[in-house]
């Protein structure tokens, strides 16, 4: 089973989330993770600064989403909501709303933000919106994990989150870390039990 692992990343931070979710993901036999991105947009159109990223994993295509089993969907907070790049590459997916194409798989969030209250649990919530559109089976953290009330800077049982300071420089945490390997186990869990 291949999950798709799909984020927008600006300053390394969601990527690094990525890697973490990825590796939660892999932990589980017979999964493994497909790791894409979005292009950046221009300040002036819509359209992909370049066709091609100059480094990192490829640009996702509606086939990434069509072929996978699950989603797991990362991108940094933009005043509380996700980043225009994602958010642009999702409204381009009206033709697998109307095929259903992702009916009933599970799908997972993650985000990262400047400060502790940049607007994490609104970032998230707002990712699932167009995941609930589609008939996603939407999955969070649950209290279980012991990580999501020890932290002290990043996590909500909406999905895993990283506080990176203003400079955007501040390392993933190791009680973040955790976060994003229990969701990429989490999705994997659920998809392997799903298709069983």
């Amino acid at each position: 089973m291949e999950i798709l692992v799909l984020y927008y990343s600006r300053h390394g931070n969601v990527a690094a989330m990525a890697q973490q979710v990825a590796r939660g993901i892999e932990s589980i036999e017979s999964c493994t993770a497909r790791i894409r991105t979005v292009p950046p947009v221009t300040a002036t159109s819509e359209s992909p600064a370049a066709p091609v990223p100059a480094s990192g994993p490829p640009y996702a295509t509606h086939d990434d989403l069509r072929e996978c089993t699950g989603l797991a969907l990362g991108s940094p907070t933009r005043f509380g909501n996700m980043a225009a790049p994602l958010k642009y590459f999702l409204d381009s997916t009206g033709d697998l709303w109307v095929s259903g194409a992702l009916i009933g798989k599970p799908a997972a969030v993650f985000t990262s933000t400047a400060s502790l209250h940049g607007g994490q649990e609104s970032t998230l919530l707002s990712m699932m919106l167009p995941l609930l559109h589609h008939g996603m089976l939407i999955l969070g953290l649950p209290y279980s994990e012991p990580a999501l009330t020890a932290t002290t800077s990043g996590g909500t049982p909406y999905g895993p989150s990283h506080t990176a300071g203003m400079d955007g420089k501040q390392p993933i945490t190791a009680q973040e870390r955790e976060l994003c390997f229990a969701l990429g186990k989490r999705l994997a869990e659920t998809c392997a039990a799903l298709q069983a």
